[in-house]
């Protein structure tokens, strides 16, 4: 895999490419809260107070009173029983999975699952059964040929940002039974989905009850680390069990100082997922107005496949005539080939998201 051109941030919206300032619509920082000036001071005030890092694991003399009151006000922000902070949202899973040992008798797995959930499946140490994407008719067929007294868990990211789709995680619960858990990459959903943010689960109205919810703290609160919302005794364990945990430094202390201040910004600011959802709204009436039959999921993602190299060289020509950076993406488990993400956020102004637009309707004209 190439490693892609180097990229420079420019206030809150704009990257400075090829000596140029351009909109940016990539990363996933759904509300630039990691250029929000009160989540800037907390971490300057933690990294004045406390210093860069504890330098220790969590289990031996690493475990900061910090990380404790984040965890709890990720407990409460997310309407869980418990937290407990990973060192970034990739292990998350991994974490869950060395807890979770042999406690399942199958792992179903969605296809386009995140590559993170696709390393956690082979820690739980038993069958690992793929269903399509999305497809609940057919992770019902994949169960029922897996013979009887099963005790399943269903791997599955929330948003599937390639083509931003939802899991459906109601007909999911129904189909596994009472004896069925689901560990939910919600990466894509934390903070973004649901009447208060809460997520995936909060979205699909259903309850947390069988479902453990991983985050990580760098897109919906622009900060960094992961997280994984669950019960008290599913937190144990992890403590227990999981050497990744055991075995890490946890994150900087300036950021659990920024991250708890992120938290408070989502829950009084209410402004900024309805602006977020406005913006993204905007553009995906514009670009259907236009003839680019975008879906109209609650994702602020606008996901474009060029398929052949011309069509995409050309999109890649129109977004730079109208300032915006073209973000192709290439990703483990994504499209063959890579596709154009637009990620749009509470903060691109009005010139921006009609920039945006006129970009990618230039290309359907």
């Amino acid at each position: 895999m190439k490693e892609p051109e180097s990229l420079q941030m420019v206030g809150r919206t704009q990257v400075l490419f090829n000596r140029s300032k351009f909109s940016y619509f990539a990363g996933c920082d759904y509300f630039r809260m990691a250029s929000r000036p009160e989540v800037i001071q907390a971490a300057a005030m933690g990294l004045k107070k406390y210093g860069l890092n504890v330098a220790a694991s969590r289990i031996t003399t690493g475990n900061h009173a910090l990380y404790r009151e984040l965890e709890t006000a990720l407990a409460k922000f997310f309407g869980a029983p418990a937290a407990l902070l990973a060192s970034n949202g990739y292990v998350s899973n991994s974490v869950v999975a060395q807890a979770l040992r042999r406690d399942f008798s199958r792992v179903l797995i969605d296809a386009a699952a995140h590559v993170s959930l696709r390393d956690a499946s082979r820690i739980f140490d038993c069958p690992i059964l793929e269903f399509k994407n999305c497809d609940p008719a057919d992770l019902g067929r994949v169960l029922a040929g897996s013979g009887r007294n099963l005790k399943p868990i269903l791997l599955t990211d929330g948003v599937f940002t390639h083509d931003v789709k939802v899991a459906p995680l109601a007909e999911y619960l129904k189909i596994l039974g009472p004896r069925g858990m689901i560990l939910l990459d919600d990466a894509h959903g934390a903070g973004i989905l649901g009447r208060t943010g809460r997520g995936t689960p909060e979205y699909a109205g259903v309850s947390r009850e069988r479902i453990i919810q991983t985050v990580t703290l760098s897109k919906g609160f622009g900060v960094f680390g992961g997280a994984i919302l669950c019960s008290r005794e599913l937190r144990g364990k992890m403590i227990e069990r999981s050497t990744i945990f055991a075995g890490s430094t946890p994150l900087p202390l300036p950021l659990a100082c920024a991250a708890l201040r992120a938290i408070q910004v989502l829950q009084e600011d209410r402004s900024l997922r309805a602006r977020l959802n406005r913006n993204a709204q905007y553009v995906k009436t514009a670009l259907r107005a236009a003839g680019i039959p975008v879906p109209f999921t609650p994702v602020p993602v606008i996901a474009f496949i060029p398929g052949y190299s011309a069509k995409g060289a050309a999109t890649r020509r129109h977004l730079i005539a109208h300032r915006v950076f073209p973000s192709f993406v290439k990703y483990p488990g994504g499209p063959v080939g890579g596709y154009f993400r637009f990620v749009i956020s509470s903060e691109h102004t009005q010139r921006q998201l009609d920039d945006l637009v006129a970009g990618l309707s230039t290309r359907a004209a």
